[in-house]
């Protein structure tokens, strides 16, 4: 009898043994899947093209080359940028040995001006619905006016260079020198129709479901892509460059301008606060970091300069806020003028530069008002602020005696007499002698 229940109770234990091998049999599969599945970096990118996006891109392959990356996902949305940062981000993507996807996304978004090219670039170029991609006008770096005959220099430049890149990836050469010379756009339903891109997709997983088993061509050689299922790695941009890629913004520029003059004044006007010194000393270097990323018009700057130089001389010269007013003028003129560009996204706001003008002024003229009322107040301390205080004298006064003011007697002198016990009052100080006539209520 207590055989057959030993038997049972082990019998009873092979159930539940059962169920934890099959458990690990399929954690071990899993394993093995997720193991056996290729891995796809994926960055994402908004806004302009400049030198914190070519350091970002530049990162990202980078990374995909020193680790076991299938492919490259660039999600981009841009309204174009510099010429010299698109033409790095090209160069990276045409040398690297993992396959790049450049994918318009998210809806809404676009490949404008500078991003045509580096979606032209791409091994292979995707689109998300309700997306657009056209009007390929790169914005050189530098100031000054180009005459007809570098503009036309320039076109014909980013022409080539368009179609050298449209023939190497096979795609329509034709409208690419039309994006470039006449700034055509087209949806993303247009664009497949015209062989811009390869594909339109929903999200990356159904993008990297569509592409597998493609054959592209990379910097090593033909690569066949096995991205269906693949495990992705976001690669955000970090801190730093998103600190960067703030301060590249032409507005940002323009307020930390702005802020710099402000925090100098503020520490002319009252010598020894040394916070807002150092405040107005941080924003400018930042301000000069923020311009070297920004096609800058050297008219604007020496008109903002002359603005921070008319500041100034107001601490100096009493103008009656006319310095003051033709700062504030340069200083507008200068932010309009600051970044020359036809591309609206790389020029100052008006929305910036007015709010940030009346601020600028109200300081200014608040500051200059305290100086002038300052100046006209009369003197309390000092032998100065004697004059017209009433003394009492503590002897006749005619011409001389002594009157007592302040809790001290003085020497005193007076064009008509006055008694001792009567009041004086201060006309003037002559060294250690008070000048005081007679003082009638």
């Amino acid at each position: 009898m207590q055989k057959n229940r030993r038997s049972d109770r082990y019998l009873g234990v092979f159930p539940g043994l059962s169920f934890i091998l099959l458990g690990l049999l399929l954690l071990s599969s899993s394993a093995s899947s997720a193991a056996n599945s290729e891995l796809v970096y994926v960055a994402t990118y908004e806004g302009v093209i400049n030198p914190v996006a070519a350091e970002y891109i530049n990162h990202v392959l980078t990374e995909a080359q020193d680790g076991t990356a299938a492919a490259v996902v660039i999600r981009l949305d841009t309204p174009g940028g510099l010429d010299t940062s698109m033409r790095l981000i090209i160069k990276d993507i045409t040398s690297s040995p993992v396959p790049v996807i450049v994918y318009v996304a998210p809806s809404g978004g676009r490949a404008a001006s500078a991003g045509v090219f580096i979606l032209y670039a791409a091994h292979i170029a995707a689109m998300a619905p309700s997306t657009n991609v056209g009007a390929a006008h790169p914005v050189a770096m530098g100031g000054g006016e180009m005459d007809a005959v570098m503009k036309e220099k320039v076109e014909n430049d980013a022409a080539a260079y368009i179609k050298s890149i449209a023939e190497k990836r096979g795609r329509n050469i034709k409208w690419a020198e039309e994006a470039v010379r006449k700034s055509v756009s087209v949806t993303e339903r247009e664009a497949l129709g015209l062989k811009v891109i390869d594909l339109i997709a929903d999200d990356v997983p159904s993008l990297l479901a569509a592409v597998d088993g493609r054959q592209v061509i990379t910097g090593v050689g033909k690569i066949v892509l096995h991205t269906k299922g693949a495990l992705l790695k976001d690669l955000p941009m970090g801190w730093r460059l998103e600190a960067l890629k703030a301060l590249s913004d032409p507005n940002i520029a323009f307020i930390l301008m702005t802020l710099g003059t402000i925090g100098l004044l503020a520490e002319l006007y009252n010598p020894g606060a040394i916070l807002p010194g150092i405040v107005g000393a941080i924003s400018l270097i930042l301000a000069f970091y923020s311009l070297q990323t920004l096609p800058v018009n050297y008219a604007g700057v020496l008109l903002i300069i002359l603005g921070i130089v008319l500041f100034i001389l107001e601490i100096k010269v009493m103008s009656y806020g006319l310095l003051s007013l033709g700062g504030l003028a340069s200083l507008i003129f200068g932010a309009l003028l600051l970044v020359k560009t036809d591309a609206p996204f790389l020029r100052v706001s008006l929305s910036f530069i007015i709010p940030t003008a009346v601020l600028v002024g109200t300081v200014l003229m608040t500051l200059t008002w305290i100086a002038f009322k300052t100046k006209r107040r009369h003197s309390v301390t000092g032998a100065e602020g004697m004059v017209g205080t009433i003394a009492v004298a503590k002897t006749d006064v005619a011409p001389r005696g002594r009157v007592f003011v302040h809790g001290e007697i003085w020497e005193a002198v007076s064009d008509e007499p006055i008694r001792e016990g009567e009041e004086a009052r201060i006309k003037a100080v002559s060294g250690l002698t008070l000048k005081v006539a007679p003082h009638r209520k």
